[in-house]
């Protein structure tokens, strides 16, 4: 009984993050096309969260991943996975409190990798695939999306420099459309399927699935589902930082930008790396802008985007081992994450009110 209890909570947990994943990264997909006229925000953010729905039943490559290649499903427990989640929740939350694009992909494996290490040690974790499928896609893929996005905005101004401004904005703002909606489709198909990939390895490490077991169905849905809802709900302070605190973007940056992201993403999806989406489009966003010219990115912001970054593994697994540690303390039952889930939810509420008694915006969101 205790089990079955737990992996309800782990499902519930996992579908509660995959949703903080949408209005979380909901800036990656929509602030370029805001942020440059292309598109009426409640029309960008509807667009998004469709297409990030479709996305996520194209490829269950990168859930494959996160079920099997990061930590040994044959030693995880559910509450390993369930203080996990929580550890990737609370960095999603507080990095949205500061407005910072932080990685909810890394948050979540660094939260699995904390409470797995804490529970069982370093064996648990599976080293060539977190270095591999993680670390060194961590660190290539914004690089690429830099690259690419600076090409491409170069080959663009040297195409249409000599054109009148009007008529090279409206065209790209029409290419922004295309070029968001290949985006948000990418973020289907990356980001969605981590938490296809937590309940998987939840259900494996339950005996509810066989070792080798694809998700079923019901969990693409699902965890589709969640994150489009999210994203719906909108992820206002970090659409601020991505859209208009890194570079002022024009339509053409906006395209290039978003074109890199969307390439990017989605060979890396077809490869199994569960990519932070988040620091692809902002390394996009700043490739954009360094090739019109060094000055144009104010490399203030994006350096504490890159602290954010290097923290985020480190602080949701600790935050992940401490929440396992926690639980432990009422044995191996289903006391420890019940009383986890009720005092989680009790923070949630408590500052959603606070921020209402102070006339503060409570939809607003960030990454």
């Amino acid at each position: 009984m205790d089990s079955d209890i737990i992996l309800v909570l782990v499902i519930g947990t996992a579908l509660a993050f995959d949703f903080t994943n949408g209005f979380h990264d909901t800036a990656n997909v929509v602030a370029t096309s805001i942020s440059t006229g292309a598109a009426r925000p409640s029309v960008a953010i509807g667009f998004a969260a469709i297409l990030n729905f479709v996305g996520a039943f194209i490829s269950i490559s990168v859930a494959a991943t996160v079920a099997k290649d990061v930590v040994d499903a044959e030693i995880i427990t559910p509450t390993i996975v369930f203080a996990g989640l929580i550890g990737a929740i609370a960095w999603n939350l507080i990095t949205w409190y500061f407005g910072l694009p932080s990685s909810s992909s890394h948050a979540l494996i660094g939260g699995v990798v904390g409470s797995a290490v804490a529970a069982v040690g370093f064996d648990a974790v599976i080293t060539e695939g977190l270095v591999g499928k993680v670390l060194i896609p961590a660190v290539v893929a914004p690089i690429l999306a830099f690259l690419v996005a600076g090409a491409a905005i170069g080959l663009s101004y040297r195409v249409v420099g000599k054109q009148r401004p009007g008529i090279v904005t409206r065209g790209y703002q029409y290419g922004q459309i295309l070029s968001g909606g290949l985006l948000a489709l990418a973020h289907g198909t990356n980001d969605a399927q981590k938490t296809m990939g937590i309940i998987t390895l939840a259900l494996i490490a339950n005996g509810s699935l066989g070792a080798d077991a694809d998700p079923p169905f019901w969990v693409i849905a699902s965890a589709a589902t969640a994150i489009a809802l999210g994203t719906y709900s909108g992820g206002w302070r970090i659409i601020k930082t991505t859209g208009t605190r890194i570079i002022k973007m024009d339509a053409a940056q906006g395209f290039s930008a978003q074109g890199a992201g969307a390439t990017v993403i989605l060979a890396s999806t077809h490869f199994g790396f569960p990519l932070s989406t988040t620091h692809v489009i902002n390394g996009g966003i700043m490739g954009s802008g360094a090739a019109k010219r060094l000055s144009a990115v104010r490399w203030g912001v994006a350096g504490n985007i890159f602290v954010a970054w290097l923290l985020t593994l480190p602080a949701a697994a600790a935050i992940g081992g401490l929440t396992y540690g926690f639980t432990r303390i009422f044995g191996t039952g289903a006391l420890g994450p019940i009383l986890v889930t009720l005092m989680a939810l009790s923070l949630v509420v408590a500052a959603f009110a606070r921020r209402a008694q102070r006339g503060a915006p409570v939809t607003a969101a960030g990454g």
